[in-house]
């Protein structure tokens, strides 16, 4: 079985595929501080729960963007998962993946590997001109061409950092859940405004930057396909008409994607 792992700045998502099927998902807080020792303990409790061996681990593929993280996880698969192993653990980063993307920008090493995972696994998809928005801690705008190019991207805050900043920086607002939908754009109480502001303003934002990017990429603002992914992608699309698909589970895809390219399995 392949394990793959994304590192993020909040969360850490983990999946287990046998064969093409995702037969287990798990998503932790990622805490920069856990060891591989206590790495090993958790995702051994979490196997044992859902039934599962972890000697079926054959192979690993990783992506992160916390390198205290990155190393703590593989040295937690190489000391505790290794045991069937047939190759060491796959670290995705723009030198790895170079020759399954072209990567078009002014640094490639700089671009983080979720997002170039997730410009990867979309374009195996629809092979077509692509913007992936990922709903993360930072909301990251990634532009993939038509020939498999990766251009280049917009990153800006995302929408539980804004929450945040709003109850911290401000004396009167409260700490909200937009969970809920808005079904109006004009707040009639504090925190109905505070809801439209983040929901209907997010929305309204992806709505331009989509047909702005588009239209720089291709000349026609609405030529290049939308997809979302992240834990927020669902809460936000009912308030984006530019997204035309949600593809939950693309990052840990596209690590079993790029893990099957470069290994032939």
């Amino acid at each position: 079985m392949l394990f793959v792992i994304d590192i993020g700045n909040s969360h850490t998502v983990t999946g287990l595929y046998d064969g093409d099927q995702l037969v287990g998902q798990w998503r932790l807080k990622s805490d920069r501080d856990m060891t591989a020792d206590e790495l090993a303990i958790s995702y051994s409790a979490l196997f044992a729960m859902a039934g599962i061996d972890k000697l079926g681990i054959t192979d690993i593929a990783i992506a992160s963007v916390v390198p205290t993280l990155e190393t703590a996880w593989t040295n937690c698969c190489r000391e505790h998962l290794a045991a069937n192993l047939k190759t060491p653990p796959l670290i995705v980063s723009a030198a790895t993946v170079g020759d399954l993307i072209a990567i078009q920008t002014d640094n490639p090493g700089e671009v983080g590997a979720d997002r170039l995972v997730n410009g990867i696994a979309a374009w195996e998809q629809f092979e077509t001109d692509l913007i992936v928005i990922d709903f993360g801690t930072a909301i990251t705008f990634d532009c993939v061409t038509s020939r498999c190019e990766y251009i280049g991207g917009i990153i800006f805050p995302g929408i539980g950092i804004s929450l945040e900043a709003l109850a911290r920086k401000t004396a009167k607002l409260p700490h909200i859940d937009v969970a809920e939908r808005s079904e109006k754009i004009i707040g009639t109480n504090t925190i109905q405004a505070m809801k439209s502001g983040i929901l209907y303003g997010y929305g309204a934002m992806i709505d331009g930057l989509s047909r702005g990017i588009s239209q720089e990429m291709t000349g026609d603002e609405g030529k290049a396909k939308v997809i979302a992914t992240g834990g927020m992608a669902r809460l936000i699309s009912p308030y984006a008409s530019s997204i035309s698909e949600i593809s939950p589970n693309l990052t840990l895809e596209g690590l079993r994607l790029i893990y099957r390219k470069k290994n032939g399995r």
